[in-house]
Protein backbone atom coordinates (compact mmCIF):
# COMPACT_ATOMS: atom_id res chain seq x y z
CA UNK A 1 0.00 0.00 0.00
CA UNK A 2 2.77 2.21 0.80
CA UNK A 3 4.20 2.17 -2.78
CA UNK A 4 0.99 3.05 -4.33
CA UNK A 5 0.78 6.21 -1.61
CA UNK A 6 4.49 7.01 -3.42
CA UNK A 7 3.77 6.71 -6.59
CA UNK A 8 0.14 8.87 -6.22
CA UNK A 9 2.46 11.47 -5.19
CA UNK A 10 5.06 11.10 -7.23
CA UNK A 11 2.32 11.44 -10.37
CA UNK A 12 0.47 14.25 -8.96
CA UNK A 13 3.51 16.51 -8.76
CA UNK A 14 2.95 19.56 -10.61
CA UNK A 15 6.59 18.52 -13.25
CA UNK A 16 4.82 15.21 -14.07
CA UNK A 17 1.34 16.41 -14.68
CA UNK A 18 2.87 19.38 -17.31
CA UNK A 19 5.20 16.71 -18.64
CA UNK A 20 2.50 14.22 -19.05
CA UNK A 21 0.46 17.67 -20.96
CA UNK A 22 3.92 18.99 -22.89
CA UNK A 23 4.13 15.18 -24.40
CA UNK A 24 0.44 14.94 -25.44
CA UNK A 25 0.37 18.13 -27.03
CA UNK A 26 3.99 18.08 -29.22
CA UNK A 27 2.60 14.86 -30.13
CA UNK A 28 -0.36 16.37 -31.44
CA UNK A 29 1.92 19.26 -33.29
CA UNK A 30 4.34 16.80 -34.72
CA UNK A 31 1.18 15.31 -36.49
CA UNK A 32 -0.08 18.51 -37.91
CA UNK A 33 3.66 19.25 -39.07
CA UNK A 34 3.76 16.16 -40.37
CA UNK A 35 0.40 17.27 -42.41
CA UNK A 36 2.30 20.55 -43.71
CA UNK A 37 4.88 18.73 -45.22
CA UNK A 38 3.37 15.88 -47.12
CA UNK A 39 0.10 17.43 -48.23
CA UNK A 40 1.39 21.16 -48.97
CA UNK A 41 5.00 21.56 -48.69
CA UNK A 42 6.21 18.67 -50.53
CA UNK A 43 3.06 18.49 -53.33
CA UNK A 44 4.57 21.22 -54.92
CA UNK A 45 8.07 20.22 -55.11
CA UNK A 46 7.27 16.87 -56.47
CA UNK A 47 5.29 18.80 -59.20
CA UNK A 48 8.34 20.96 -59.92
CA UNK A 49 10.10 17.30 -59.96
CA UNK A 50 7.78 16.08 -62.88
CA UNK A 51 4.53 15.37 -61.00
CA UNK A 52 6.67 12.42 -58.81
CA UNK A 53 5.49 11.60 -55.21
CA UNK A 54 8.35 13.21 -53.48
CA UNK A 55 8.31 10.50 -50.90
CA UNK A 56 8.38 7.95 -53.01
CA UNK A 57 12.30 8.77 -54.34
CA UNK A 58 14.50 6.29 -53.78
CA UNK A 59 17.65 4.56 -55.01
CA UNK A 60 17.26 0.58 -55.67
CA UNK A 61 20.21 -1.24 -54.77
CA UNK A 62 19.96 -4.16 -57.10
CA UNK A 63 18.78 -3.92 -60.84
CA UNK A 64 15.12 -3.43 -61.09
CA UNK A 65 14.62 -4.01 -64.68
CA UNK A 66 11.92 -6.06 -65.73
CA UNK A 67 10.47 -6.16 -62.23
CA UNK A 68 7.17 -4.73 -61.15
CA UNK A 69 4.44 -4.19 -58.43
CA UNK A 70 5.72 -6.85 -55.25
CA UNK A 71 8.95 -7.93 -57.25
CA UNK A 72 10.02 -4.28 -57.37
CA UNK A 73 8.64 -3.29 -53.61
CA UNK A 74 10.93 -6.72 -52.37
CA UNK A 75 14.47 -4.66 -54.22
CA UNK A 76 16.50 -2.89 -50.93
CA UNK A 77 16.56 0.73 -51.71
CA UNK A 78 17.35 3.86 -50.36
CA UNK A 79 14.53 5.89 -49.56
CA UNK A 80 15.78 9.75 -49.84
CA UNK A 81 12.57 11.06 -50.14
CA UNK A 82 11.14 10.13 -46.97
CA UNK A 83 14.53 10.73 -45.43
CA UNK A 84 13.98 14.18 -46.25
CA UNK A 85 10.19 14.68 -45.30
CA UNK A 86 11.47 13.48 -41.75
CA UNK A 87 14.01 16.25 -41.96
CA UNK A 88 11.54 18.85 -42.64
CA UNK A 89 9.44 17.79 -40.53
CA UNK A 90 12.22 17.74 -37.49
CA UNK A 91 13.46 21.73 -38.42
CA UNK A 92 9.93 23.07 -38.82
CA UNK A 93 9.51 21.55 -34.83
CA UNK A 94 12.89 23.19 -34.12
CA UNK A 95 11.98 26.34 -35.38
CA UNK A 96 8.69 26.22 -33.97
CA UNK A 97 10.43 25.12 -30.26
CA UNK A 98 13.43 27.89 -31.04
CA UNK A 99 10.97 30.36 -31.45
CA UNK A 100 8.75 29.30 -28.11
CA UNK A 101 11.61 29.16 -26.00
CA UNK A 102 13.16 32.67 -27.43
CA UNK A 103 9.80 34.36 -26.32
CA UNK A 104 9.95 32.47 -22.82
CA UNK A 105 13.01 33.81 -22.39
CA UNK A 106 12.05 37.13 -23.29
CA UNK A 107 9.30 37.23 -21.11
CA UNK A 108 11.57 36.07 -18.07
CA UNK A 109 14.24 39.01 -18.53
CA UNK A 110 11.62 41.47 -18.76
CA UNK A 111 9.90 40.30 -15.63
CA UNK A 112 13.40 40.25 -13.45
CA UNK A 113 14.13 43.71 -15.44
CA UNK A 114 11.06 44.81 -14.10
CA UNK A 115 11.34 43.23 -10.46
CA UNK A 116 15.61 44.32 -10.08
CA UNK A 117 14.25 48.08 -10.90
CA UNK A 118 13.58 49.28 -7.50
CA UNK A 119 11.80 52.45 -6.91
CA UNK A 120 13.87 55.57 -6.28
CA UNK A 121 14.42 56.51 -2.58
CA UNK A 122 15.84 59.92 -3.29
CA UNK A 123 15.31 63.05 -6.07
CA UNK A 124 18.02 65.65 -6.86
CA UNK A 125 17.47 69.62 -5.55
CA UNK A 126 16.70 71.60 -9.02
CA UNK A 127 18.78 74.21 -6.97
CA UNK A 128 21.77 72.99 -5.32
CA UNK A 129 21.73 69.76 -7.25
CA UNK A 130 22.17 67.43 -3.98
CA UNK A 131 20.49 64.36 -3.10
CA UNK A 132 17.35 65.10 -1.23
CA UNK A 133 14.50 61.63 0.04
CA UNK A 134 12.14 61.60 -2.59
CA UNK A 135 9.24 62.95 0.28
CA UNK A 136 11.42 65.67 1.06
CA UNK A 137 9.51 69.46 0.62
CA UNK A 138 12.61 71.21 1.67
CA UNK A 139 16.03 70.82 0.83
CA UNK A 140 18.50 69.69 4.04
CA UNK A 141 20.94 71.44 2.34
CA UNK A 142 20.22 74.77 0.59
CA UNK A 143 16.69 75.17 2.31
CA UNK A 144 15.05 75.71 -0.96
CA UNK A 145 11.47 74.81 -1.10
CA UNK A 146 10.90 71.68 -3.03
CA UNK A 147 8.15 70.18 -5.18
CA UNK A 148 6.20 67.55 -3.50
CA UNK A 149 6.45 64.31 -5.27
CA UNK A 150 9.13 66.08 -7.83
Amino acid sequence: MKMAQEFKEFAMRGNVVDLAVGVIIGGAFGKIVTSLVNDLIMPPIGMLLGGMEFKDLKIYLEKTEGLSGDELAAVPAIHYGQFINVVLDFLIVAMAIFFLVKGINKLRRKQKQEEAAPAPTEKECPHCLSKVPIKATRCKHCTSQLEAGA
